[in-house]
């Protein structure tokens, strides 16, 4: 499975002054997503449009001290047993993504430098993890006993508690990622492709 990406990836100073974006995505389990995300200090503008009911956390406050002037994302999610809110804050301006990790039972959310992991029928955080640089995609597949995150400086494995599982380092800035053939397929700025073993994350052929 990959990951719905609710618009396209932008980090121009232009977009970062744009206006709130949205998208509504069905995930499997009948999960139905509401996303909201919008540039830096416009948080009352993303969260204008909060819907009642269920649960809401806040997590900008574990991501800086001063999460209200960052860039602002909101995540609501109705399930068949009940609704839940969480909101996001990241310090470079960017679109959220979320994946429905079937086997650990958790709905994965990228946004920013952050991975997190939610229960999917609660929305309870069950851990978080902060990458060094921008995370550019999530993968996983009931195939693989982890989740894959690609950063652009790192592709690392996430166990179901939130540990990494292996890690790898890149010489050269990663600006694309694909599962292609079992494989995953990485793009550096220069323009070479390599190729992972997405169980090992030994080179493949």
């Amino acid at each position: 499975m990959t990951p719905d990406v609710p618009g396209d990836r932008e980090r121009r100073a232009g977009s970062a002054a744009a206006g709130p974006r949205d998208a509504t995505i069905g995930y499997p389990g009948g999960l139905r997503a509401r996303w909201r995300w919008a540039g830096s200090g416009q948080g009352p503008a993303v969260f204008a449009l909060t819907e009642a009911g269920g649960t809401l956390e806040d997590l900008g406050p574990s991501v800086s001290r001063d999460y209200e002037q960052l860039c602002r994302a909101e995540l609501r999610i109705d399930g068949p047993v009940g609704a839940w809110t969480v909101r996001f804050a990241s310090a470079i301006h960017d679109e959220p993504a979320g994946l429905v990790w079937d086997d650990a039972g958790l709905f994965v959310v990228k946004y920013g430098f952050h991975t997190y992991g939610f229960e999917s029928r609660s929305g309870a955080l069950r851990w978080s993890h902060r990458s060094a640089s921008p995370v550019i995609a999530l993968f996983g597949s009931p195939r693989l006993a982890h989740l894959l995150v690609q950063s652009e400086i790192e592709t690392f494995a996430l166990e179901p508690d939130g540990t990494v599982g292996w890690r790898i380092a890149h010489s050269d800035v990663v600006s694309e990622a694909a599962m292609v053939g079992g494989r995953l397929v990485l793009t550096s700025f220069a323009g070479l492709v390599s190729s992972i073993d997405p169980a090992t994350g030994r080179a493949a052929d």
